[in-house]
């Protein structure tokens, strides 16, 4: 049995917004319900609902920019910068701005839209 697994083929989650999510491992690529890792596009002037995860999540921008909204204090982070957000904390994710924003997601235990709460 090898002690390594390469990920060849990320899982690309269907989407109806314009943004691409290439889950390299997690619940959808590779079954693993502890730990998420995706990468992501959001594309200019993307948003999504506010929602409340029941895991935390880190994010590592690669390149432009990401809007957080977390309990009400807006935060833009940039290339280079990552955070993580506590689960169970209230978040809206968006790119208001005029050009693609590439980054990297972490989730613990693993992303499941049962787990993620969001907002109508």
């Amino acid at each position: 049995m090898k002690k390594y697994f390469i990920q060849y083929s990320p899982f690309t989650v269907p989407t109806t917004d314009g943004k691409l999510i290439e889950e390299h491992h997690g619940l959808a690529a590779t079954n693993n319900p502890e730990i998420s890792i995706a990468h992501m596009i959001a594309p200019p002037l993307w948003s999504e609902p506010f929602q409340t995860p029941e895991f935390e999540e880190y994010t590592y921008i690669i390149s432009g920019k990401k809007q957080f909204i977390i309990d009400g204090e807006t935060i833009i982070l940039t290339a280079g910068q990552s955070i993580k957000i506590e689960k169970n904390t209230r978040v809206q994710y968006s790119n208001p701005f005029n050009e693609p924003c590439e980054y990297i997601a972490v989730c613990r235990p693993a992303f499941s839209i049962e787990k993620v709460n969001r907002e109508k």
